[in-house]
């Protein structure tokens, strides 16, 4: 009993019945525009005395309200009240006017549907409440069976009054089941003919990636920046101070470094956090530092720390590199240079180069052969079938040459070159360049 009691007139039930109430609210302009037209043609002036004709205004509305549901913004309203008052889930739903031909016929669909049914909801609603009190009270009152109510000659018998409170009561519940189900029948429907599209899914999706990569870009942003500035931070005060009272001048500069490190970052950390203010445009970008603009002044911070760094541009101009791929390259060489401070703190040498061109120096294969490199028997193996040309090119990779150095020094195009470095990389095992040299020099090619 209590389910049934909850069914009918609890909190989800009233909602709904709310929200087909409201479609009859909608359906009402459409109505009256139906009743002009039908008026006219039955030669009736008052439409509205007759049920038949008040029905024949409501069909002819129907299709009137089929044709402005086409409105971009019907479906997003629509959404809204079934959101909120038909306990439907909000991922169901779609978001924003319909994309494709198929959800604007779903809109109008669903459009249709509420105000047909809001109508009929809405009239049983003024009707069947007044006359089903007016049954329950009958008995007690036997005025009213002789007022000017128009009540049925049955309700004149005994038999009849004793069962009117009854007959009253049921009216009551059953219109209740009728908004009950029908409010079901409609919270059924709304995702089928509400709920998103593959465009629409397809758009989220994209939303959410891209939200996605700007807290990811934000998250990298604040390592970086706040990362590096902490380490060069700690590094000078504690030079600083083991320095302070002998070398006054160094730690004048240490302060300064600090002082002009921790401004630096506390704009960048500003740039970022304004980024996640601006909720409007969230795939906005804030002034970052890029490679062009700010290399020197992070070469220059990270020496005064007392890290001795050489940087070496390898036919990169930084001020042709497209912003964002500046601005990445400037936090992957923060990155390089945060971990050189806190793990090495021996001197540093910096290469920047272009895809595909040398990121090694001679000495630092040189090195890296002579504490990691073991000549093995079948190292032979690959060398024997490397061409001459290509027992060239492995050579000057391991000297440090870019593509196009040893296009000149060879005097081909860079395209023959990339052909012979692909050969060697797939020849040697070699994934990159770099396995490519240090396998040259465990396998003898190469002499450390």
């Amino acid at each position: 009993m209590r389910g049934l009691r909850s069914a009918l007139f609890g909190r989800r039930a009233r909602r709904r019945w709310i929200h087909l109430i409201l479609g009859g609210a909608l359906a009402m302009p459409y109505v009256l525009v139906g009743s002009v037209v039908i008026g006219p043609l039955t030669g009736v002036s008052d439409v509205f005395t007759s049920l038949t004709l008040q029905l024949g205004a409501f069909a002819l509305g129907l299709p009137l309200a089929a044709v402005t549901a086409l409105f971009p913004l019907t479906r997003p309203i629509s959404v809204a009240a079934v959101r909120a008052l038909c306990g439907v889930p909000a991922d169901a739903l779609a978001d924003g006017p319909p994309r494709s031909r198929a959800a604007r016929g779903r809109t109008v669909a669903w459009f249709t549907l509420h105000l047909g049914f809001g109508g009929v909801l809405s009239g049983m609603t003024l009707a069947l409440p007044p006359f089903a009190v007016t049954l329950m009270v009958l008995p007690l009152f036997a005025g009213l069976r002789d007022s000017a109510l128009a009540l049925p000659e049955v309700l004149h018998h005994t038999w009849a009054l004793a069962l009117a409170p009854v007959a009253g009561a049921a009216m009551l519940v059953a219109l209740a089941g009728c908004a009950a189900v029908t409010g079901s029948l409609l919270a059924r429907w709304a995702p089928a003919l509400l709920g998103p599209t593959p465009a629409d899914r397809l758009a989220l999706a994209e939303r959410r990636a891209a939200d996605l990569a700007v807290r990811n870009r934000l998250a990298r942003e604040l390592h970086d920046s706040v990362g590096h500035a902490l380490s060069a931070v700690t590094l000078q005060a504690s030079a600083a101070r083991h320095d302070l009272d002998h070398d006054p001048e160094f730690v004048r500069e240490a302060l300064a470094a600090i002082e002009d490190t921790t401004r630096r970052t506390v704009g960048e950390l500003d740039a970022v956090l304004g980024v996640l203010r601006e909720a409007g445009d969230p795939a906005s970008t804030a002034p970052a530092p890029t490679l062009a603009a700010d290399l020197d002044g992070l070469l220059s911070r990270t020496r005064a720390v007392g890290l001795r760094v050489q940087a070496d541009v390898v036919a990169l101009d930084p001020a042709a590199l497209p912003p964002l791929v500046s601005r990445e390259a400037y936090r992957i060489v923060q990155e390089v240079l945060s971990n050189a401070l806190r793990h090495a703190g021996t001197p540093l040498t910096l290469r920047l180069a272009r895809d595909g061109d040398d990121l090694l120096f001679p000495a630092a294969v040189r090195a890296l052969a002579a504490e990691y490199g073991r000549a093995g028997p079948a190292a032979a193996a690959w060398v024997a079938r490397l061409t001459g040309r290509e027992s060239e090119v492995l050579r000057h990779m391991a000297s440090g040459l870019t593509n196009a150095e040893i296009a000149r020094r060879m005097g081909v195009g860079p395209a023959t070159v990339k052909t012979h470095v692909a050969a060697v990389l797939s020849k040697t095992g070699a994934r990159d360049r770099t396995q490519a040299v240090i396998a040259a020099y465990e396998g003898g090619f190469m002499k450390a």
